[in-house]
């Protein structure tokens, strides 16, 4: 592909995954108006958030490998058509049911459009130097989406209504879409490549039960009976999906893809950093908006520092050292930054604290987080055979798409617990009920944010102790060009 081709795929490719992890936190400013539109229940309103995130964690095994199947370019052209229909009938609901249907279709094509994304990303910038910035402009964008998303749902949300928060995916798709249908190269199938139904199967439903299992203890609590149900036999379904894939005669998730040292480790890593990431993104939230009484808008805007953040740590630095330093030097003084912004957030109390302690810690969280992100897709997608790039994209997605469902559910139950057991311990010393609710979050959101910072330690231990590569793998497509010979095993 001509080099000016290659940099316009470049930005259907990262439009295209902008609106995917842009739609998991647009919707959240938009919530509290859906919920009243539609008339649903404390109860219910969890829904719009977690029918997505099952559909999209429990199927994107799947989604990677009909992209393998079907070519990557039909793949995420499906997609795009897909995710925008859906975009459409969410907005337009007229009831819960369809809103909750229409969110969950939206997963359904997210999890057929992310790996084709992030496969054609790896297929078409092969050369390293320009897979550098590649991987920078495409970590960037898979860091700061989040907090576009935020951004952008605070406007929608007040100046114009809630479901613009859906209809914007229209537009982009629209746009994205004419730009693959002219840009991006066609092909990409592998003859030799099949759908691996047990697989499939077994797979998505051990992701669903288990997504669905940490969604549900948030309401619930860990010891629920269906909780630990859930958890269990998923867990026990994954169990007997990792034993089918090594004896299907053409697996779903081939074993190559996670034996590789480097590709476990980012892997790890990048599960890790969602735990943490996905649950403070929702605290800070709650703190500006209900402590610090910030507007939608003003909120949407107090997240831009991360941004600025993460797009330094992937253009700026990541991508500049990829090719000339270990990627555990990059990754893992990236985490170390970001958990020390953690300890700063987490430090902030009841009076306003903006700028002196999250304003800092987003500029910190950011810079970390887009080094340690970046370094971790070109870890995820280097080294991989080209038929198997889905399964490697797929997997790489569904690390972070579980680690947020994690981190959500899991800082979330340690928030509310934490709440609850201070505004009892302290109800007879603090006779200001108001301010007693307040200290009692904050101090819940407190601890849980150190909880997450723990999860930032130990991804970087484990990209310390596991990745030990001197430079970043790049795909073996390129390493086919060489006149050296490569083992093809692999």
């Amino acid at each position: 592909m001509a080099d000016n081709r290659r940099w316009w795929a470049l930005v259907v490719i990262a439009l295209a995954q902008l609106m995917v992890v842009l739609d998991m936190t647009i919707v959240n400013i938009a919530l509290p108006s859906a919920q009243v539109a539609l008339h649903m229940s404390d109860g219910n309103r969890q829904w719009v958030i977690t029918s997505y995130t099952l559909a999209f964690g429990g199927l994107l095994l799947l989604g990677g490998r009909i992209a393998d199947l079907a070519g990557r370019r039909v793949a995420f052209m499906t997609g795009l058509v897909g995710f925008a229909a859906a975009s459409a009938l969410g907005g337009a609901a007229v009831n819960q049911g369809m809103l909750f249907g229409a969110r969950a279709l939206q997963g359904v094509f997210a999890a057929l459009l992310a790996p084709a994304a992030l496969s054609l990303l790896a297929t078409t910038f092969t050369d390293p130097k320009d897979r550098g910035k590649a991987f920078g402009i495409f970590g960037a964008i898979i860091g700061a989406g989040a907090a576009v998303g935020l951004l952008a749902g605070g406007f929608l949300t007040q100046y114009l209504d809630w479901r613009w928060c859906l209809y914007v995916n229209v537009p982009i798709a629209l746009v994205a879409f004419a730009g693959a249908w002219v840009l991006l190269p066609g092909g990409g199938r592998h003859p030799d490549a099949r759908l691996d139904v047990p697989g499939a199967l077994l797979g998505s439903a051990g992701m669903l039960a288990l997504v669905y299992g940490f969604s549900e203890a948030e309401s619930r609590s860990w010891t629920d009976g269906l909780v630990l149900t859930l958890l269990f036999g998923g867990v026990a379904l994954l169990g007997l999906f990792g034993y089918w894939q090594t004896r299907a005669p053409v697996p779903l998730l081939p074993m190559t893809v996670v034996r590789d040292r480097q590709r476990i480790g980012a892997f790890l890593t990048v599960l890790l950093v969602t735990v943490g990431m996905f649950g403070v993104f929702l605290f800070l939230t709650y703190y500006m908006q209900r402590v610090l009484g910030y507007s939608p808008v003003k909120t949407g805007v107090a997240y831009l520092p991360i941004t600025v953040g993460m797009v330094t740590g992937s253009t700026q630095v990541a991508a500049r050292l990829l090719n000339r330093v270990p990627p555990r030097v990059l990754i893992v003084p990236g985490l170390l930054l970001a958990a020390g912004a953690l300890a700063l957030i987490a430090q902030v109390g009841v009076e306003p604290a903006y700028a002196s302690h999250i304003l800092p810690g987003m500029l910190m969280l950011g810079l970390g987080m887009g080094t340690a992100m970046m370094t971790s897709v070109s870890l995820a997608t280097g080294n991989v055979a080209p038929r198997d790039s889905g399964a490697a994209s797929a997997t790489f997605n569904t690390a972070q798409q579980v680690g947020g469902s994690i981190g959500t559910a899991l800082l979330n139950t340690i928030a509310a617990s934490v709440t609850t057991r201070y505004a009892t311990a302290h109800a007879a010393t603090i006779p200001d009920r108001t301010l007693l609710a307040a200290k009692a979050a904050v101090h819940g959101f407190n601890v849980a944010t150190w909880w997450a910072m723990a999860a930032l330690l130990l991804g970087a231990l484990i990209a310390g102790v596991v990745v030990n590569a001197d430079r970043a793998p790049v795909p073996q497509t390129a390493q086919e060009r060489t006149p050296e010979p490569v083992d093809s095993a692999t």
